[in-house]
């Protein structure tokens, strides 16, 4: 999401996806209640008892050679009735040459990007859950450095006699506690607010899937040069400029995604709207803004990939796997008092 509309803010990594699940779901999953540890990084309040000792471990083979790295891990506090989870982000954009204005090379030099988040939910009433998460992101490019503080809140509704799922999330905000440039006015943050909604099917094993982004800007529309017509009347040239109707307006704000469940295999695919209008050629379409997926759930663990285009230049892959921790080894007496090896109801 961040490619689309960014450059208007700082750590516009956050908004990343950080599994091959959420980017098989078109980047963004808030509102999705699969038993999948790294979908709680999406909206903290889709953490629950039943992704007790889950570990999520994710690599993303981005473009241009970056290397993405994601790690989640929850943990359900019985005494507490709490759902705690945490998650790291870590970004690797390699290894660039120090030169100055006339080709003077200095050594090389590295950049990345990394977040810690550590969040929490609890229930409320039959069908309800809340949540928040911190995180601290950090960034460093050459010699310059910038942190953050962070908070993301969010509520979910999930009603398993009816299987429809409802979430909404407020994400980044906070204040930058390190700036790029000291001195310099801080950058702002990329703040987001989303909603979402997920209806499954009781009698077919489908899935589908509505999310909104951006709710608190209506016009996200790129203002592309190249978009403008200039049109000449008695030698003179006017340039006009062809901004989106209404209906372009508003579905940029849509992401679409389904999932079919086939015993333990899940097939899933998106469209993101905003990807597809502002990246797409006008001569050579492609599949940009689609993406797909494929999930594998056993008893012990999950195997997932996801597949998204960009841009005709090409795709990019994510794997994952997620690890249950409880149902795969033991810890003794410590465990047993700490219900390591407990087995919660998913939507207790």
């Amino acid at each position: 999401m961040g490619q689309v509309v960014g450059g208007q803010s700082s750590f516009e990594f956050l908004n990343m996806s950080n599994s091959p699940h959420v980017t098989a779901l078109g980047g963004i999953s808030i509102a999705n209640p699969a038993n999948d540890i790294s979908l709680a990084l999406q909206n903290p309040a889709m953490m629950r008892p039943g992704m007790h000792n889950q570990l999520a471990l994710n690599y993303n083979n981005f473009y241009g050679d970056i290397k993405i790295l994601n790690l989640q891990y929850g943990y359900h506090s019985q005494k507490l009735n709490t759902s705690f989870f945490t998650g790291i982000q870590y970004f690797n954009y390699g290894s660039f040459q120090n030169t100055d204005d006339l080709g003077n090379y200095f050594g090389d030099f590295h950049a990345v990007d990394y977040a810690i988040t550590l969040g929490a939910s609890r229930k409320y009433l039959e069908h309800w859950r809340y949540g928040a998460a911190v995180k601290w992101a950090s960034s460093a490019l050459y010699d310059a450095r910038a942190s953050a503080a962070l908070l993301d809140v969010g509520i979910n509704y999930y009603d398993t006699a009816s299987l429809l799922d409802f979430g909404v999330t407020a994400k980044n905000m906070g204040a930058t506690v390190r700036k790029y440039i000291p001195g310099n006015p801080a950058e702002p943050l990329p703040f987001d607010l989303q909603a979402g909604i997920s209806k499954r099917f009781k009698h077919m094993p489908l899935k589908l899937f509505a999310t909104i982004h951006h709710l608190y800007q209506w016009d996200i529309q790129y203002n592309n040069p190249d978009d403008n017509t200039s049109t000449g009347l008695l030698g003179s040239t006017d340039t006009v400029s062809n901004k989106g109707s209404f209906t372009q307006k508003l579905f940029r704000h849509f992401i679409f995604g389904a999932e079919l469940q086939m015993q333990r295999l899940v097939i899933t695919a998106s469209y993101n709207t905003l990807h597809r209008q502002e990246m797409v050629l006008k001569t050579k379409p492609g599949a940009a803004g689609f993406a797909f997926g494929l999930s594998l759930n056993l008893n012990k663990f999950q195997i997932h990939y996801g597949r998204s285009y960009y841009h005709v230049a090409g795709a990019y892959n994510e794997f994952g796997l997620n690890f249950h921790l409880n149902k795969m080894m033991g810890m003794g007496k410590f465990g047993e008092r700490n219900h390591w090896s407990t087995e919660y109801p998913d939507w207790d």
